[in-house]
């Protein structure tokens, strides 16, 4: 009985104890969110000085060598923690511009005094190569001149937490040194070690506009899924990662192309070829840095080529004026050959193409430089010249400008052939004067 009245009697004393518990915490959590409140106010209109613009602008230009200029910058707190800075001019010759640069930091690490990334966004921005390259060279030049404070192992492991595991562009503009221009959006995910896990482009203006692709790691290879020209390409890639910092990593893979328009990868407004494109590729390199890649990259194709045009050149006008042919262009039913690349240098090898009364078949180099050089042998049937003829022709020009010529020796025996059989003498005496002309050079050693 006295167990029971004591119960009783508690109870209500335990319920006034467990309220005034509950009003201090609410009274205190209420506190807490009105200060927080308050210094959040209270930076947004701090960091929205012109003071504090002025001495974030200071700091960007000491930082990068080079003055920058910022037209506004705001924060938010709620959902997600953001510093977002608008109108940034990095005053390289020319400029780099971007509309809006937005940094969000993780909440985890903001509670732990850390500065770790998670998403950086840059929206409509312009990024002239020249402009890069300047920007790169005051910074190597700033890295340089400052005192070694650790490793370069120790200090690449502590930068990690600067890469943003996502980076999102929206209507980003590249121009090349050639003053070429190509806008982007892209979505890239990054592992916690910083090499890519997912990324997503789409090109909306410029070489390639419409095509989409999507990289992605899945277990030791890389994966390319891509879009283009009305057709597919796909690929498989193993990156084996540098040994040691300095060192190169090994880039190998496996490229399958098919129906694309072979127009559509061009970056020329007038392509030299058109048609359908089906090609198996392999590909490697080795190289210190991703931006090395293109210039020691090493690739075989063998491709063939659907309803194939060559543009900028009539090949069986070619072998009836065995002269100089420019302008015009040559339908093809088939075309196909290899294709070898070393860095940005490349050979076609064993082509073949046939149209009709007209076939042919070469060798031609493709210079960095763009510039063509080789030979072909061009077929023409009886209906065509009165009697099948092979006339060779010298390749010249260049990709978006491709010239052929006769041959110093053919052109030789074209005089020849004129002059004694006018019509068909013409194409035979080519065909004659350009063997010649090989056994002379084997003959002088030239």
């Amino acid at each position: 009985m006295l167990a029971a009245d004591t119960a009783v009697a508690g109870g209500p004393m335990q319920n006034a104890s467990m309220k005034r518990v509950l009003k201090w915490i609410l009274l205190s959590g209420l506190v807490l969110l009105i200060l927080l409140a308050a210094g959040g106010w209270a930076l947004h209109r701090w960091l929205g000085t012109d003071d504090f613009k002025v001495r974030a602008e200071q700091e960007a230009s000491l930082t990068l060598g080079v003055a920058v200029k910022l037209a506004r910058i705001d924060v938010t707190l709620w959902p997600l923690p953001a510093v977002a800075v608008e109108g940034v001019q990095i005053q390289t010759q020319p400029a780099l511009t971007l509309e809006r640069l937005e940094v969000r930091p993780a909440w985890r690490g903001l509670m732990q005094g850390q500065l770790e990334l998670t998403t950086v966004l840059v929206r409509r921005a312009l990024l002239p190569q020249t402009a890069i390259d300047a920007l790169l060279l005051s910074l190597q030049k700033k890295k340089q001149a400052a005192p070694v404070a650790q490793g370069p192992e120790t200090e690449s492991i502590e930068n990690l937490q600067y890469i943003p595991r996502r980076t999102l562009l929206d209507n980003v503009t590249w121009i090349s040194a050639k003053g070429d221009r190509i806008s982007l959006d892209a979505d890239v995910h990054l592992s916690a070690q910083g090499s890519p896990d997912d990324v997503s482009v789409k090109i909306l203006a410029g070489q390639l506009q419409g095509a989409t692709a999507r990289l992605q790691h899945l277990g030791p290879d890389w994966t390319l899924a891509m879009a283009v020209g009305g057709g597919t390409l796909h690929g498989t890639f193993q990156l084996q990662p540098a040994p040691r910092p300095g060192a190169e990593f090994v880039l190998k893979g496996q490229l399958q192309t098919r129906g694309v328009e072979v127009a559509a990868l061009t970056r020329s407004p007038q392509p030299a070829l058109s048609g359908r494109l089906d090609a198996d590729t392999s590909l490697s390199g080795r190289a210190v840095r991703i931006a090395a890649l293109a210039d020691v990259l090493q690739t075989q194709s063998t491709f063939n080529v659907r309803q194939a045009v060559l543009h900028g050149v009539d090949l069986a006008r070619a072998v009836r004026t065995v002269g100089l042919s420019r302008g015009g262009e040559t339908q093809l039913d088939t075309l196909s050959g290899q294709v070898t690349t070393r860095g940005r240098a490349g050979q076609l090898s064993n082509l073949a193409a046939s149209s009709g009364v007209l076939s042919a078949s070469g060798n031609v180099d493709v210079a960095a430089s763009r510039a063509l050089s080789g030979h072909i042998n061009v077929n023409l049937a009886a209906s065509a010249l009165g009697s099948a003829v092979g006339v060779p022709l010298a390749v010249g020009g260049t990709l978006d400008a491709p010239e052929v010529t006769l041959t110093r020796g053919a052109l030789i025996g074209a005089a020849i052939g004129t002059v004694v059989m006018p019509g068909l003498g013409t194409g035979a005496g080519a065909s004659v004067g350009d063997k010649v002309g090989e056994g002379l050079k084997k003959l002088f050693g030239k």
